[in-house]
């Protein structure tokens, strides 16, 4: 229903207001409806949704405490369709919980009935300059080719969400330099969902959300799908990333598990970047992996801790040198010092070593020189969905 009283403007903005008490309801709706709003009312959480799915909404003020839905399960509802759009939530009943709860998930402001009417006017006054500022700034980063993520909680789970219905796996070859070979391809997560651009972003929201564990099984999963069909009788391996966070979820190391049924085809590549000396039983872990199958490489040496501690703790089969020491190698004595003493030394102990992010001839050429045992980059081919890249397309590329 809308308020019985006219708008004060030419283009009033609409704010909705969600409760199930009529009473209340309709003497706020009055006293708004008095002071330029247009005012439209609900009396569930579900028409609510509804009704913002419509469009045109630019503030709700509702009750956070109602049937079926809660009014932080409506904030939820309703950053999947309107990220900026701001919630207010009134509670007969304050408790430090809720209010924590309502502020994380994004709510606009948390009040307290018996509401302040002049109180509400200034906050919904203050949250539609906001909406204003807030669409203003998401359609310059739109002007500008840059995508808006979400700024609470609530708009973050919703991007969340969507960007792992969206999730799928592109695979981008590793070349053995002794005899122009593909050894193996690695699986990189991307996503769909614009709010949440690259595989950095869907991680930190994992992070915020405590959905890494979530996430890692997901991934893990997909990336082993072409080992089951389009790589069954390809002898190369597959490349997967854990975060360290994955070494202590048990599904990794679960026999059952995509690719643990797979995993004399798998390299788990873990990042230096990262320690591992907090976690426990490390060594334990990777030994049990070890006996699955797996061969462990240690990725982005050389931009991890100066300890090197997580090397000790995994004892690679595999090291994958980072891409800041690729990046112009040609052109950088230090760089070429580096590079060449640490293949030396993977050399002596009998690890592999991959060069990646490799985008230049005169970086590769510089790389074999160095002694890289593999190359990964952009120069040979970039990232894509299956079916994966047929060397022949790619051989040339390696001199």
């Amino acid at each position: 229903m809308t308020s019985e009283f006219p708008p004060t403007s030419a283009e009033p903005s609409t704010v909705l207001l969600v409760d199930d008490e009529p009473v209340f309801v309709r003497s706020l709706a009055r006293y708004l409806g008095e002071r330029k709003y247009r005012v439209e009312t609900r009396g569930s959480a579900a028409d609510a949704v509804a009704r913002v799915r419509e469009g045109g909404v630019q503030v709700v003020v509702s009750d956070i405490s109602m049937p079926r839905m809660t009014g932080v399960e409506l904030l939820r509802a309703i950053r999947e369709h309107e990220p900026d759009l701001p919630v207010v939530l009134v509670t007969g009943l304050p408790a430090v919980e809720s209010a924590a709860e309502a502020v994380e998930y994004g709510a606009f402001k948390y009040i307290v009935k018996p509401v302040d009417p002049e109180i509400l006017r200034q906050t919904v006054d203050q949250a539609v300059h906001v909406y204003r500022l807030a669409r203003a700034k998401r359609e310059a980063l739109e002007l500008l080719g840059t995508a808006g993520g979400a700024s609470d909680r609530a708009g973050l789970e919703a991007c969340f969400e969507r960007a792992l219905a969206s999730l799928w796996m592109a695979f981008q070859p590793i070349l053995r330099v002794s005899d122009k070979s593909v050894f193996g391809y690695e699986a990189l997560m991307r996503s769909d969902e614009p709010a949440l651009p690259g595989p950095g972003a869907v991680i930190y929201a994992a992070e915020r959300l405590g959905q890494l564990g979530r996430l890692g099984r997901i991934t893990r999963e997909r990336a082993a799908s072409p080992l089951m069909d389009s790589m069954a009788d390809d002898p190369s391996l597959l490349f997967v990333n854990l975060h360290p966070q994955d070494l202590v979820d048990p599904d990794v190391a679960a026999r059952d598990s995509a690719l643990a049924k797979v995993a004399h085809r798998v390299v788990l590549e873990i990042t230096e970047r990262a320690s591992l000396e907090s976690m426990d039983n490390v060594r334990a872990r990777i030994s049990h992996l070890r006996e699955l199958g797996f061969r462990i490489a240690v990725d982005d040496l050389g931009a991890g801790y100066a300890g090197l501690s997580s090397f000790a703790l995994l004892e690679p089969d595999i090291v994958k040198l980072d891409m800041t020491l690729v990046r112009d190698v040609d052109r950088s004595s230090v760089k070429q010092k580096l590079v060449a003493s640490m293949t030396s030394l993977c050399k002596d102990m009998g690890l592999l070593t991959v060069a990646e992010g490799v985008e230049t001839q005169a970086e590769r050429d510089a790389l074999i020189h160095l002694g890289c045992d593999l190359l990964q980059g952009f120069y040979f081919a970039r990232p894509s969905r299956p079916p994966l890249i047929d060397i022949g397309s790619i051989r040339d590329t390696l001199g």
